[in-house]
């Protein structure tokens, strides 16, 4: 009967996408015809011992393949490809100056690969243009057979959402359906999310990464590809975006006038706009005929099947070895399905959290799950995650100094704390750190004051912010991202607070997301919404955290890749203001005096910035460079701090009512951040919004648990 099923689900997708073809969702112009005829080579003709030495701007000239076998140092491997890369560019530049008689043969060769009438310039260009492409042949067979394990799964949650089929095959260009597999920029999983994107989808920290779960990566995907395109409005636009983000395609459409993704690849010279970005949807075209015709290039070949499982909400805080016991299954077991779960937590440093979605294969364990965990002794049952240790990053600060100062290693800090490289740590940050502290005793919560119904607290005299943590049992870093605070230490007596994030059930009405009750699913049936998060088999079994070669095309999603906002400065040295940006922030940025951002915006003094206009900035003393770099940064610890304690959970269309305002709904009735609203409905103008206009309401779902 499971047989049956997966293959009429994938029938399904062969269906789906012949048929969402016919509508053009995903166009093959003749301009796009040599990059996807490329990475089609790429994908069936070559493996990952061999490679393309190749131009990269005309990818149809591809000047020779060269093997480098596994069985080689990676300098070994570097060297032989600097050889061949230079060897081309000499014989380029010979052609560049004129030479076109007395050739060897292989010059002539190089010669007949570029148009009879190629010019000087053009050649010099090539030779400047060389890169060498690892082949994916193998990688791409293994991940079609491996890709059946979860289609089924991934194309029911596309097709929940109304997504098209097509977008299944993704995983092929990211990870090649390997869920192990990570990035040298940090992306993780199927889907390789970056932390800064995944974190609004998904719980990400030191105990739970869901980003390394194929089911709920694949749910975060569906979403991230969704506001992609409410966005854009067209499936190119919004897949590129999937790797150069929303704010980039935005910004290649305004300056270029048009939405064709050829003129976009063609003519678009965005400063991070680079070689994956430019091939990333020719890329996906090539996956997904390949993976409609792989018998025509691979031969006969067989997905692999799902693996029933079910899911049990754990209802507390558990040692692992706990669980082992009382479900009788093996620690690997419970490892391989329950991927999310980080290494403090089978190390025993963490507890498994309370609330989990713990997977398990049905032919482990009893159905009856639930009186299992009733049935764990008192004393092996806790109220609250073990704490973590911190250290605050003082200015002179590095990672290998702290790590020394706490006998521990710098590769423990970067896998903790999430670090992309040894030098990302600034003054100021919080790191976790490792600990061996024992288990905490049960003890019962400490008795507060309840939140207002409102979720709503009004400063009084004498209050601080330890002091409201305190008495309502809200963390700091809550309270913060809900109320973000010029001065944390200056709070004005009448000041309004919120204590607590607002959601919206299916009517539309505001709640606040609570915990799921302790439920048990059996996943055998049709996946839907909530269902299988479906494993390899053993035999199929993937080695652990496997990196992903730099040559692979799919990388990173860039920094902030959801936020559709742009931090960038235009060509007449111009920004656009965002929401918690002020002239001090700016100043700060660019080394220089407010009094002078306000000469040269022809502004009076106590005039404030407004959010969605632009304004004149001055590089007298700071690069553009660096300029957005800071900008960046400030808006990525913003929406980091945010995102720790929230996750959005889907969107609400709201029409907007006469007398209504903006920042009323967003303060008011759905106590949702500006600048999160905003970035939710990038092209309204908050200003000028007439009755009957809909306004995109992102639904925040709160974290349940805040680590240490």
């Amino acid at each position: 009967m499971r047989v049956l099923f997966a293959i009429a689900l994938l029938l399904m997708f062969a269906v789906s996408t012949e048929a969402a073809g016919s509508v053009n969702l995903f166009p093959r112009s003749a301009e796009l015809e040599p990059a996807v005829t490329f990475w089609t080579r790429v994908y069936t003709e070559i493996d990952t011992g061999h490679g393309f030495i190749h131009d990269s701007k005309h990818l149809d000239v591809v000047y020779a393949v060269i093997s480098l076998p596994a069985t080689q140092s990676p300098r070994v491997r570097d060297k032989a490809i600097r050889v061949a890369k230079d060897r081309y560019a000499q014989i380029l530049r010979l052609l560049a100056r004129g030479k076109r008689s007395n050739l060897s043969v292989e010059a002539e060769r190089v010669l007949s690969l570029w148009p009879d009438n190629v010019s000087k310039k053009t050649l010099r260009n090539a030779a400047r243009q060389l890169r060498f492409q690892q082949g994916q042949a193998d990688k791409f067979r293994e991940g079609w057979v491996r890709s059946g394990v979860w289609m089924p799964h991934i194309l029911q949650a596309l097709s929940s959402q109304d997504l098209p089929a097509e977008l299944a095959v993704l995983p092929h260009v990211e990870s090649s359906f390997n869920p192990n597999a990570s990035s040298h920029a940090g992306a993780v999983g199927l889907w390789q999310f970056t932390r800064s994107t995944g974190q609004r989808f998904m719980r990400i920290d030191n105990v739970v990464d869901e980003r390394r779960d194929p089911y709920m990566s694949t749910i975060a995907a569906v979403q991230l590809l969704e506001r992609n395109y409410a966005t854009l409005g067209h499936w190119p636009l919004a897949l590129t975006a999937y790797n150069h983000g929303v704010a980039g395609m935005r910004r290649a459409i305004r300056r270029l006038k048009t939405h064709d993704i050829a003129t976009i690849i063609e003519r678009y010279k965005g400063r991070t706009f680079g070689f994956a970005s430019r091939n990333f949807y020719p890329a996906f075209l090539a996956a997904l005929a390949v993976d409609r015709n792989a018998s025509t290039y691979f031969g006969q070949l067989e997905r692999s099947l799902p693996v029933r499982t079910m899911t049990a909400t754990v209802p507390e805080y558990f040692h692992v070895k706990t669980l082992e016991v009382a479900l009788g299954v093996g620690r690997s077991t419970l490892r391989e399905y329950n991927p999310a779960l980080r290494d403090s937590v089978w190390t025993g440093r963490k507890y498994v959290p309370q609330n989990f979605q713990l997977r398990l294969p049905i032919i482990h364990v009893d159905s009856d799950v639930r009186s299992t965990f009733t049935n764990i002794p008192s004393n092996q049952r806790f109220a609250k995650q073990k704490r973590d240790r911190h250290h605050r990053v003082r200015r002179g600060d590095t990672l290998s100094g702290i790590a020394a100062q706490y006998n521990t290693r710098v590769a423990a800090l970067v896998s903790l704390n999430g670090i992309n490289g040894k030098h990302l740590i600034y003054a100021g940050q919080r790191l976790v750190l490792p600990t061996t502290e024992k288990a905490h005793v049960h003890t019962k919560s400490v008795t507060r004051e309840s939140i207002p119904n409102d979720g709503e607290y009004v400063v009084r005299r004498g209050d601080s912010i330890y002091r409201i943590t305190q008495r309502f049992g809200v963390d700091e870093p809550t309270l913060l991202a809900l109320n973000p605070l010029r001065n944390r230490h200056k709070l004005e007596i009448g000041q309004v607070l919120r204590l607590k994030a607002a959601n919206l059930d299916e009517a539309g009405n505001l709640v606040l997301a609570e915990a799921k009750p302790t439920q048990v699913q059996d996943d055998s049936g049709p996946p839907g919404k909530t269902t299988t998060m479906l494993r390899e088999t053993h035999s199929q079994k993937l080695e652990n955290s496997e990196e992903l070669d730099e040559n692979v095309l799919a990388t990173a999603q860039v920094t902030l890749s959801a936020d559709p906002s742009d931090y960038t400065v235009a060509s007449d040295q111009t920004i656009e203001v965002h929401a918690l940006e002020t002239l001090g922030y700016y100043a700060e940025w660019l080394g220089i005096r407010t009094q002078t951002l306000r000469i040269i915006n022809n502004m009076d003094f106590g005039e404030h910035v407004v959010s969605g206009t632009r304004l004149k900035v001055d590089f007298s003393h700071v690069s553009e460079g660096i300029f957005e770099s800071r900008r960046l940064s400030y808006h990525q610890d913003l929406q980091e701090k945010f995102f720790h304690q929230f996750r959005i959970r889907d969107t609400h269309p709201h029409i907007v009512r006469r007398g209504e305002s903006i920042w009323l709904l967003a303060q008011r009735k759905y106590h949702v951040p500006v600048w999160l609203l905003r970035q939710y409905n990038p092209d309204l103008d908050f200003h000028r919004v007439s009755s009957g206009a809909q306004v995109n309401i992102p639904v925040l779902e709160q974290v349940t648990e805040t680590p240490g």
